[in-house]
Formats: structure tokens, sequence, C-alpha cells
């Protein structure tokens, strides 16, 4: 045998690795692809294996008639401020702003000090009243509130009260709202 042979033999091991590595990688994407042709109808027909498991419940939107809780204890919140005739001076602010506030400056023989209401006073209506939480609703939605929660006039929910078989509930600026 030459060298020639020698290399042609080579060539021949080589080319037929190389047919066998074709044949291999044809065969694994035909097989792929046929798996991937049959799985969605696998799927389709097994529907109970994939399916999504939906929670049972009642398909009622009422909220439950739970007998109502009896209020033990008075929120802090809903204690009115025994001292609101006296009037804190305003909190420096902080940010400098090159303007002056006429505000403490005495006119007429008196000191001034001005409230500057929030623009707007929203208002919202209570709709409904379950389980320690008021549903209430305002120009801009409804809400899910609770003692503690910040109602759209800025002030805090303080007690839910039944009054004359009505539900009220009264703020931490000592408003009450009623149910209709």
């Amino acid at each position: 045998m030459t060298e020639f042979d020698d290399e042609r033999i080579a060539s021949l091991k080589q080319r037929r690795k190389t047919v066998i590595l074709d044949r291999l990688l044809t065969f694994t994407g035909l097989a792929l692809a046929g798996a991937s042709a049959f799985f969605p109808w696998y799927v389709f027909f097994n529907a109970d294996k994939f399916g999504i498991n939906v929670a049972t419940s009642s398909n009622s939107r009422e909220l439950p008639d739970w007998p109502a809780r009896n209020v033990f204890s008075v929120s802090p919140l809903a204690m009115v401020n025994k001292n609101e005739g006296e009037k804190k001076a305003p909190p420096i602010d902080p940010l400098t702003t090159a303007t002056v506030s006429d505000l403490g400056k005495e006119r007429d023989g008196g000191p001034i000090l001005e409230d500057q209401p929030f623009p707007g006073k929203s208002s919202f209506r209570l709709l409904h009243v379950s389980n320690g939480r008021a549903l209430i609703e305002d120009p801009s939605g409804m809400y899910v509130v609770r003692i503690g929660s910040i109602l759209p006039d800025e002030s805090r929910l303080a007690t839910l009260e039944q009054r004359d078989g009505k539900w009220v509930i009264v703020t931490s600026k000592g408003e009450t709202y009623q149910n209709n």
C-alpha cells in the first residue's frame, strides 16, 4: 500500500462518518418534528390531564349574610379633639420658595391664622357594610375600606356603627356618612 491509498482510505472513512452523522441528525430532526406535530393533538384529546383546575365556588356576587359584629372599643380616630379651638402655628416649609406669607402677621390688632381648605370637597357615599369593611363610592370609583383607611376627603375611617338600623361611618374629622 502506498501513501496515496492510505489517504484514500482515510477519506472514505471520514466520508462514511459524515454520512452516518447526517443520517442521525436527519432522523433526530424528523422525530422532533413528528413529536411537535403530534403533541397538540395529544393535549386536545387528553384535556383532563392538561386542563386548568378551577376552584369550586358559588357564582353569587352578593356579600354573605353574616351577622354584624358588635363594636366593643372605640377607635382613637373616632375621638373628637377637645382642643380644636387652639390653633397651632403652621409648620415651617423647608423648601425655599422666595415668597413671604401673611400667616402669623397681625392685622387689625389680632393674629390672623388662615386655614386653606383642600380644593373641592370630595363627596362620597356609603353603599354597603359587611364584615368590618365598607364599600364607598365617589366620582372616581368604588373602594372597599376598613377602620384606619384613608377616605377620599383626606380623613381616616374611624368607626363603623349601626344607628337606627342603618350603617354609619364616622371619620377622623367627626363627619358621619350614612348608607341610603
